[in-house]
């Protein structure tokens, strides 16, 4: 007769036998029952409980983690429901993290997922010291900025400890990616910024007057036409009239510019900012995730060096390459940033330059110099003291080779840069 302890030992039979054969493993692990125990007590957090956090939490908890916390500041919506399969209609306006966690304890006996209904920058250092290792199912390139350089800066080389490991999976329509992040000892990833398509922005002066994309009619539709028929009540773009209504008014903009291409799909994908989501997709970067967690909690297989993409819309294609450190990552480097830039353009030409920078991706940046501000967007009285700079050279404002300081609502941390004008 099944016990619920057996039932309990049996449930992760095939992991436990895993790691007593070492034929199937890393000719070097040694199987010792201690690292059993380590899967089953070691505390393991998952951030995000969207497609890729549904995924990865079903994996830890079969995989024989017992002790798994997630944290996650949305509600479910019920276009979630076509992959996000922890959820049900019944849990709309719910929160992900809460229903989540009480899903998986119910269905999987022996693991404790413990949630946590709020944003990551709402936890400090001591709450994330607590766990072994770190998964991030995010959709946010700010969320991952943040938690990456929280977990670099906590990492002290004397301290080994102090070391999480950051796991971090991403998908995209077809597409994936994998990596495994050691703070202090691997490329972190502020370092791959320069890897990241820029958010794509229409002009509104283009939008207004001189259409040539679908995204532009939509984009017009949204922006400018709806305030003026509808006034203050903005569109809710969950709800299918409103979106039927974008739809038609941005297909009659591109009829009158013989513009193709306006469907009612696209207009979603534009005004809900929407990255195309695949069930399938998350799966198997999910399951990527979870193998490197397994093999780093267990040291039964060498893990990933460190980064590994999935290309899923051109056949089936994975390449796995090492990203290297950089020596002026503003996150984990040991310069400061070098940067050459003409002394005879203004302050508000190096503004517009660093947000178009790939690896800076910045939205309103502050510009400083020894601590003294030079350009700030905010507060409004500090701004207005300070526009007059934007129309000034560089070279009226600074030396060449000073080192500036520049923040933005963006960056999780303040961005070093030498600056030598030529």
């Amino acid at each position: 007769m099944l016990t619920e302890e057996n039932i309990d030992a049996k449930r992760w039979d095939g992991i436990y036998k895993l790691l007593d054969r070492s034929s199937l493993i890393h000719p070097d692990f040694q199987p010792i029952e201690e690292i059993k125990d380590f899967v089953k007590e070691a505390k393991i957090l998952v951030i995000g409980a969207g497609g890729l956090g549904c995924e990865i939490l079903k994996n830890l908890a079969l995989s024989g983690f017992r002790d798994i916390h997630v944290i996650d500041m949305d509600t479910i919506d019920i276009s979630n429901l076509n992959r996000q399969f922890l959820f049900r209609r019944a849990d709309v306006g719910k929160s992900k993290a809460e229903t989540a966690a009480t899903f998986v304890n119910r269905r999987v006996q022996g693991v404790n997922v413990t949630p946590h209904f709020c944003k990551i920058q709402d936890k400090d250092e001591d709450f994330y010291s607590e766990f072994a290792l770190i998964i991030c199912g995010l959709d946010s390139i700010e969320a991952r900025r943040w938690i990456n350089a929280t977990l670099v800066g906590m990492a002290d080389p004397e301290s080994p400890d102090t070391m999480k490991p950051l796991i971090d999976g991403g998908t995209e329509g077809f597409k994936g990616q994998a990596r495994v992040i050691l703070p202090r000892m691997t490329s972190c990833y502020e370092c791959s910024m320069d890897m990241l398509s820029k958010p794509t922005g229409f002009p509104l002066c283009t939008i207004a007057n001189t259409p040539r994309l679908p995204e532009h009619c939509i984009e017009w539709a949204s922006v400018l036409e709806w305030p003026k028929v509808h006034g203050d009540r903005k569109a809710d773009t969950d709800d299918p009239k409103d979106i039927q209504w974008l739809y038609e008014t941005a297909l009659a903009r591109a009829k009158e510019f013989n513009i193709q291409g306006v469907t009612y799909s696209l207009t979603q994908g534009v005004v809900k900012n929407i990255i195309p989501a695949i069930a399938s997709t998350n799966a198997i970067i999910a399951a990527s995730c979870c193998n490197e967690a397994l093999k780093i909690a267990t040291t039964s297989a060498k893990y990933l060096d460190n980064y590994m993409m999935y290309t899923g819309n051109d056949s089936v294609y994975t390449y796995t390459f090492q990203h290297q450190r950089k020596d002026d990552c503003p996150v984990c480097g040991q310069s400061a940033l070098k940067l050459e830039f003409r002394g005879d353009k203004t302050l508000e030409d190096f503004i517009e330059y660093l947000k178009e920078k790939p690896d800076a991706q910045l939205k309103k940046p502050s510009v400083a110099i020894g601590g003294k501000p030079l350009y700030m967007p905010a507060p409004k009285q500090l701004e207005e003291a300070l526009r007059p700079n934007l129309e000034k050279t560089l070279k009226e404002l600074l030396s060449s080779g000073d080192e500036i300081t520049i923040t933005d609502t963006t960056l999780p941390f303040s961005l070093q840069i030498v600056l030598t004008l030529v």
